[in-house]
Order: C-alpha cells, then sequence, then structure tokens
C-alpha cells in the first residue's frame, strides 16, 4: 500500500488575507487535519468553504495522537497538521509527528506561510544575520536562571515567545540580568493593532501600559563579548568571521577596522598587500 504525505500547513497570525493558495488548496485536498483546536480551526475552514474531517492534535495528547497520525499515514491517507495560529513545528505541535513519520519513511512537505518570529525579526531593526529562536522561557526558577544565563552570552540576536501575563516581568528580567542590550516586542503581529516597542527594557516596559494579546521580544546580541573576541583574531580570521555572514569586501574592511579602531585604509592596504 502507498504511504500517505504528511503536510505541515501554515496558518495566519491574525490577518487571514496572509493565508496562501497553496495552503487552502492543500486542505482541501488533504483526507484529514490534525488540528491543535479543532474549533479554532473550523472557524478558518468555513472562512475558506473548506470541509474536512478534524481530529485534535495538541502539546497535552501529541505523544498519543502522533500514532494515530503516523497509522493514518501507513494507511495511505493524506493528512495536514495545522496550529491555532503560525507554522507547524515552531513553538506549537509537529515536530514529534514528523520525527517519527521521518522514521517510517514518510514523505513530509512544508505549507509555507505565516510565522510570528519570522515577521518580528525583519521588522525589528536588529541583526538578521545571525539569531537564535529560544521560544518560550522555561517556568521552572532553575531552568529559568540557566536560560538568562545562555542569553546573557548569546551574541546573535535572541528572540522569545511570551504571554501577556509574564511580558512585564519577563522585561525586568531581562533587564536585571542583561546588560546594556537593546530589545524591541513585536506585538498582536499582522493584527489590526500591530505594533513595535523598541528601546531598553525599561523603556519598552513604559511604553506597553496594560498588556493584551501576542507578544514576540527580540534582544541585541552581546556585542561586548563578540567585540572582545574578534580582537583575539588575525587580520584573516577576522575578515573571515564577517565573510561568513555573507559580507562583501568593502563592508568587511569597514567592520574591521571599526572594530579595531583603525583607519579602513589600513586595514585596505594589509589586504592589498597580500
Amino acid at each position: 500500500m502507498e504511504k500517505g504525505i504528511l503536510y505541515l500547513v501554515a496558518t495566519p497570525i491574525g490577518n487571514l488575507n496572509d493565508m496562501t493558495y497553496r495552503a487552502v488548496e492543500t486542505l482541501k485536498e488533504v483526507d484529514e487535519i490534525a488540528a491543535e483546536d479543532t474549533r479554532q480551526t473550523l472557524k478558518l475552514l468555513n472562512h475558506f468553504e473548506i470541509t474536512k474531517p478534524m481530529f485534535s492534535y495538541h502539546r497535552h495528547n501529541e505523544d498519543v495522537k502522533t500514532d494515530l497520525v503516523i497509522n493514518k499515514l501507513l494507511e495511505g491517507k493524506n493528512i495536514a497538521i495545522v496550529t491555532d495560529a503560525g507554522t507547524p513545528g515552531i513553538s506549537d505541535p509537529g515536530e514529534v509527528a514528523v520525527k517519527q513519520a521521518i522514521e517510517e519513511g514518510i514523505t513530509v512537505i512544508p505549507i509555507p506561510g505565516a510565522c510570528a518570529m519570522v515577521n518580528a525579526l525583519i521588522a525589528s531593526g536588529l541583526d538578521t544575520n545571525q539569531f537564535a529562536f529560544y521560544g518560550f522561557l522555561p517556568l521552572n526558577n532553575k531552568n529559568r536562571k540557566e536560560q538568562f544565563e545562555e542569553l546573557a552570552r548569546e551574541k546573535k540576536t535572541a528572540i522569545l515567545y511570551e504571554a501577556p501575563h509574564r511580558i512585564l516581568d519577563t522585561l525586568k528580567e531581562i533587564d536585571k540580568n542583561l546588560t546594556d542590550r537593546k530589545v524591541v516586542v513585536a506585538h498582536e503581529l499582522t493584527k489590526i493593532h500591530e505594533s513595535f516597542y523598541r528601546g531598553t527594557p525599561s523603556e519598552v516596559i513604559e511604553k506597553i501600559g496594560n498588556p493584551k494579546g501576542e507578544y514576540v521580544v527580540l534582544i541585541e546580541g552581546n556585542k561586548v563579548e563578540e567585540e572582545n573576541e574578534l580582537l583575539n583574531l588575525s587580520l584573516e580570521e577576522h575578515y573571515k568571521h564577517y565573510e561568513n555572514q555573507g559580507l562583501e569586501k568593502k563592508e568587511i574592511i569597514k567592520k574591521i577596522a571599526k572594530d579595531r579602531g583603525v583607519n579602513k585604509n589600513t586595514i585596505y592596504q594589509h589586504f592589498i598587500e597580500e
């Protein structure tokens, strides 16, 4: 028997117009839909006039329901996984099913669409060349402390998700544990009240006011630690560091000169004379 295909279908994170044509067609063509919340997904299906059988597939039943998903796929059914909003597997159900499907030789196809962390990042004004996604921070005090220690060392732009009732406390923790970092908080992305708050954690806390809705927190990387490390590199290694980020020669020389506090012509001459 031919195996079915597992589709990971991204859904809008607020604005229904962000649903792609391919996502709509895929949901119309699959045999069944595994939904994080069937009631929420039903609203989406009704909007696009899609009628398909659904079953629940969320964080609390993911381990049990993954077997159901895999068995249906092995029977030849095509299954789509959708979450309440955004891309399956990114701080949402989907990862477990994908791993097991691959082990079973089942084809997994992503159907691209909205993803809150990507949209927050590209409009943040922070470094987009390299970034680290942390999802939701742990609630356990010990694990949370360890996570903040890691964030303190993080040289890339760090991205977090946070709930409205915890956003202000998390920003206070960032202010306490991470020295001299700019933050950007994206609020209600793609929705009517979409907004970006930029500044120090304390400045952003004042701007947020009474928290409501969904939040994405972006934290500037630890530039001090990165700069100190760069100064220990040879000029060739320093050049390679920026070259690996996809920068052009002119921009690389400018950055090296800035990092080392020298005239860019000095750096330029070094590479000319090699």
